[in-house]
């Protein structure tokens, strides 16, 4: 680890009023057993009345019938979920959130996440996604954590139908045309036998091998492609393999892991903590007509054992955040930090004590701040601290605050 001090830290400056520069740290890979790579599946799709252009909760807050501008006597926002976020509803794009999310999925021994991704195209809310998804990769390698692309396929027709372009084939292209120029070549980017990871959940609009031969021509380098478990005949030989996801029970998993995995040249497995969605209670269509329950934590420890004894080498969390379908492994009023340390466990990470507490100081701090230029420096210390793994110093630091 290097430490490097920056402008502002010399004796110079003693006496002056400018606020000392916070020293700079690299970020330093915490300490695990678990040889797994654990990913997270993540949603960056959420906007508030305060970053939206019209000043309305994103759809993701209200489906149709929510709004977050009533507040309960519990002081809790009403929003499309059964669950409430620890931190409150937030904006994805706020750096303050994506710092939040960050430094709890680095302590928790994830190493990298999977971003929900609806490509280039200023449909609907897909401009303010990719928006969202540069400001959490600005992030990421801060913090010290890899990222891959979730290419989301069911949305061209929408592109096509705006008039955006001519096809859905030439809209896949010039979406994965932009991921290979600025995403494939960061050093942070996930590579899966020395190639980029490019994962799809589905296909569900491009169908055939023929469709997907004919947008992977552009690229320059082909990528290690899975697509969701059952779908890789959809891709023909331009799959790598699967990824397992959620659904009706835990036998599904089971029988990926026993029956599809031996077959597959990549497997990723899937962990998850249940699944409740919100569609109907929130007027956002039909529910999905299934319910796996929380219980507790128990379905995590479950689906995390379930991954262990299939001995997989990658493994996808499901979700950070999908909080309209409840499978989020954020830390929330009803399940705490509880889901987090499971997944910490899992991971073997060697440092035991709990930092998640002290990461959400962290973002309670920034928030009550805001404005507070010499504040705000040390709390960039403290997040020098934390992403450099000196959570002590990070500790000692915020308690200096007034």
């Amino acid at each position: 680890m290097s430490i490097v001090m920056v402008a502002g830290c010399s004796s110079d400056d003693k006496g002056s009023d400018k606020p000392v520069e916070p020293e700079k740290t690299n970020p330093v890979a915490i300490e695990k057993t678990n040889s797994t790579k654990i990913y997270m599946h993540y949603m960056p799709w959420f906007e508030t009345n305060e970053s939206s252009a019209d000043k309305k909760w994103g759809y993701h807050w209200t489906m149709a019938n929510k709004n977050p501008n009533n507040v309960g006597a519990n002081g809790r926002r009403e929003i499309a979920s059964y669950y409430y976020p620890l931190i409150g509803p937030y904006h994805s794009g706020d750096k303050n959130v994506i710092e939040n999310h960050l430094l709890m999925m680095k302590y928790s021994g994830i190493d990298g996440i999977l971003i929900d991704w609806y490509g280039t195209y200023d449909v609907n809310d897909y401009g303010m996604i990719k928006e969202n998804t540069d400001q959490l990769i600005e992030m990421l390698d801060k913090v010290g954590l890899e990222y891959a692309i979730v290419y989301e396929d069911r949305f061209l027709t929408n592109v096509v139908n705006a008039g955006k372009a001519i096809s859905v084939t030439s809209a896949a292209k010039t979406d994965l045309a932009y991921v290979e120029k600025n995403y494939f070549s960061d050093a942070n980017y996930i590579k899966i036998n020395g190639k980029p990871l490019l994962m799809n959940f589905g296909p569900i609009v491009l169908k055939t091998p023929a469709e997907w031969t004919n947008v992977f021509n552009t690229l320059t380098a082909k990528p290690t492609f899975l697509t969701l478990w059952d779908h890789s005949s959809l891709a023909g030989e331009n799959a790598s393999g699967e990824y397992a996801w959620v659904y009706k029970d835990n036998s599904y998993l089971t029988n990926f892991y026993t029956n599809t995995k031996p077959k597959l040249g990549v497997a990723m497995g899937s962990a998850y903590p249940g699944f409740k969605d919100f569609y109907a209670a929130g007027g956002g269509g039909a529910a999905i007509g299934w319910t796996i329950e929380h219980n507790n934590g128990a379905t995590l420890d479950e689906t995390l054992t379930l991954a262990k004894n299939a001995n997989v080498n990658y493994l996808q969390l499901i979700t950070w955040n999908d909080f309209g379908e409840g499978t989020m492994i954020e830390p929330t009023v009803e399940f705490g930090y509880s889901f987090v340390e499971k997944i910490k466990t899992f991971a073997g990470v060697k440092n035991t004590e709990s930092t998640f507490p002290d990461i959400s100081k962290l973002y309670d701090l920034r928030v009550q701040k805001k404005g507070n230029v010499e504040a705000q420096k040390k709390l960039d210390q403290a997040f020098n601290y934390f992403v450099s793994m000196q959570p002590a110093k990070a500790k000692q630091v915020m308690s200096e605050i007034k």
